[in-house]
């Protein structure tokens, strides 16, 4: 039975490759096309005539452009240039312009802290300011503590705090800003 079985599976693959074979061939060979359509097409292209190729203009120089007077960019028209004019005028004296003075004293430089929280403990006197100077340090500091060597508390609240340079000058709030 193996032997019938063998035989079988030889003689199908035969007829499959016979079968690829026959396909491939047939695909190769251009096919005579007995449709009207086909001999209009072959008749069409004997009756073309031949175009003249004219080759001495892709020789020839390109025309010469016009100067363009468009500018996109502008929306009034385009000025007639100016007849130019010669004067001879004497040098104007030049004015140095006047010096700018500031009155008064220095502006106050800004406090750079920030306000990031407030501890309020209610068996503790007073609320605690929590401030930053954007560098890693924090400080902390209730009304009329220093912070830093430089500023004074004046009021905390639970929306901002209120700092001074510690010679009184320079009175600054700062909002709560949570970071």
């Amino acid at each position: 039975m193996s032997q019938n079985l063998r035989r079988w599976f030889v003689l199908s693959g035969a007829v499959v490759v016979l079968a690829a074979v026959l396909v491939a061939i047939q695909g190769d060979a251009p096919t005579p096309s007995a449709s009207p359509r086909g001999a209009a097409r072959s008749g069409a292209q004997k009756n073309v005539p031949l175009t003249e190729v004219r080759l001495h203009r892709l020789h020839s120089a390109p025309p010469e452009l016009e100067d363009v007077a468009r500018n996109p960019f502008r929306f009034a028209e385009r000025a007639a240039p100016a007849a130019p004019t010669r004067t001879v005028s004497s040098p104007s004296p030049r004015v140095a312009p006047p010096v700018v003075v500031p009155s008064g004293p220095p502006p106050v430089p800004a406090i750079p802290l920030r306000y990031i929280g407030l501890l309020d403990a209610p068996t503790q006197a007073g609320r605690v300011a929590v401030l930053s100077d954007g560098k890693g340090n924090v400080f902390y500091g209730r009304e009329g503590d220093t912070i830093e060597g430089r500023y004074r508390v004046i009021e905390v609240t639970p929306v901002a705090t209120e700092l001074s340079h510690l010679d009184g000058r320079g009175r600054q709030t700062i909002r709560l800003s949570g970071q």
